[in-house]
């Protein structure tokens, strides 16, 4: 081990790399328990708990590297997509876990939630209105009941591994529990519209678009305020507001 690096850091949670071992450190001690006890259930690659002593969890690194990054071209394969989508296919058929969803219960408190964001964006003129409008309207398709299954809750392109073809682990489960599938499945593929196809064929059931677009144009229309106010940049190229500048 030669140094310490800083993973990602913000004023909620921060993860760090000393050699082969992964030091996360959250404020919130229910993360982590979720997180432990998530990758314990899920019965697809995750990393390996080498110990926790709150606030900090330790584990072990996947082999492999990224699917790919937001805002970035991905260099995977259309086969290492399909098995990313195979894989999730196959989380979302386990047993539900034991413990409810960190995200957000139903479509009636996600629509007060985006409501409320969508008049932020705008008045704050973080967003203009149009695209604020356009998306909240696209964003319409995914407020419908869904049947929960068990999810990552967080499922960004850059916590799947994968080695060649194969996937090799999936990281950061702090989010998961009883969610929506499209969520999972919107997570992954947002800001790479162009390996939906390839996720879905290796997920093997039909899924509706339309609401596929309608939770990039949600994810993003709530995601946007957060990462500014984070020190994260939404609005780089190919990232989330790019995303909503598509559905116009």
């Amino acid at each position: 081990m030669d140094e310490i690096k800083v993973v990602v850091a913000h004023s909620e949670r921060a993860t760090l790399r000393a050699g082969d071992v992964f030091l996360k450190v959250d404020a919130d001690q229910a993360r982590i328990d979720v997180e432990a006890e998530a990758m314990s259930l899920a019965p697809v690659p995750t990393p390996e708990v080498l110990w926790r002593k709150p606030p900090v969890l330790a584990i072990a690194s996947v082999p492999g590297t990224v699917l790919g990054r937001l805002g970035e071209p991905s260099t995977a394969s259309s086969a290492a997509w399909a098995a990313a989508g195979a894989v999730i296919r196959q989380l979302h058929e386990a047993p539900l876990p034991p413990w409810p969803g960190r995200r957000r219960r139903g479509p009636d408190e996600l629509a007060a939630e985006l409501d409320g964001e969508c008049e932020l964006l705008v008045t704050n003129g973080v967003l203009p209105a149009d695209l604020v409008t356009r998306n909240r309207q696209v964003a319409e398709a995914a407020l419908r009941p869904w049947t929960p299954v068990f999810t990552h809750g967080d499922l960004q392109i850059e916590h799947v591994f994968v080695d060649g073809d194969e996937v090799t682990g999936i990281i950061d489960w702090s989010e998961a529990g009883r969610g929506n599938a499209l969520f999972d499945l919107a997570t992954l593929t947002l800001g790479h519209e162009e390996h939906l196809d390839d996720v879905i064929a290796g997920y093997g059931t039909d899924v509706d678009l339309d609401v596929i677009r309608a939770w990039w144009s949600l994810r993003s229309l709530l995601g946007v305020r957060w990462l500014v106010e984070h020190g994260f940049d939404p609005f780089a190229p190919g990232c989330e507001v790019d995303v909503l500048r598509s559905r116009l």
